[in-house]
């Protein structure tokens, strides 16, 4: 089978459901890789924290309270381990410059600074360091809307900060970001995670169990080519 479908994954680097997720995603490659083409798009539900943690859980204790509410989610899953200051100390004030970083780490693997051959069980150096950002925020507590703890995740894996630095002061790595967005609106993504497949006609989004996200990319994958389109 020569197929290869296009998912677009759309997540936010401070979302507890992404963070949960990513074993759904890993699984989902080891199975399926050659045949996804898999895009990964950056949308800021948290590009606020003040507003949509502080303001938004005020009633309820703040981002004590949140971050109370992310433990006794992650508590519900084996595969994932939280911070027990989580939310509280340090404070991450923003998702939107990880993501600006990460679109910056995109564009050194579609220029060819960093191979897309570089795999790290499974993963290309970009998903890994997408990885690797999320587990510094939930499991070692640190503060990524800080620019400083990304170039330090770069700087273990040898990645060109120069270049990276590069793309974000010309504007490169924020056109990208801007993107993303505008995919988001294009394809009415609500939130974080979500998967996009068949050219929007199927969106998964949430907390979705891997049978369900399987069965939507089979769906696609084994269709027969000439099958009409239901109205």
């Amino acid at each position: 089978m020569n197929k290869k479908i296009r998912i677009d994954y759309f997540s936010d680097v401070l979302c507890v459901w992404a963070y949960i997720a990513q074993i759904r995603l890993d699984e989902l490659k080891q199975h399926y890789n050659d045949e996804l083409d898999i895009q990964y798009h950056f949308i800021p539900l948290l590009g606020c924290t003040a507003k949509r943690i502080g303001e938004g859980w005020q009633d309820r204790g703040g981002f004590k309270a949140f971050g109370q509410h992310v433990k006794e989610v992650c508590s519900q899953f084996d595969h994932v381990d939280v911070h027990n200051d989580i939310w509280t100390t340090p404070i991450a004030k923003t998702s939107a410059n990880s993501h600006l970083f990460l679109k910056a780490v995109q564009l050194l693997e579609a220029k060819g600074h960093i191979s897309k051959d570089s795999i790290h069980d499974n993963n290309s150096l970009f998903e890994l360091i997408t990885w690797e950002i999320r587990l510094a925020f939930f499991k070692e507590g640190q503060d990524i809307s800080h620019m400083d703890t990304l170039y330090a995740i770069a700087e273990r894996h040898d990645l060109p900060t120069n270049i990276i630095r590069d793309l974000i002061d010309n504007g490169e790595a924020l056109a990208a970001l801007c993107r993303d967005v505008d995919l988001r609106d294009e394809y009415k993504v609500e939130g974080s995670p979500t998967f996009i497949l068949n050219e929007g006609r199927q969106k998964l989004y949430g907390n979705i169990g891997y049978k369900i996200i399987e069965a939507n990319v089979q769906e696609v994958l084994y269709q027969p080519e000439n099958q009409a389109t239901w109205c």
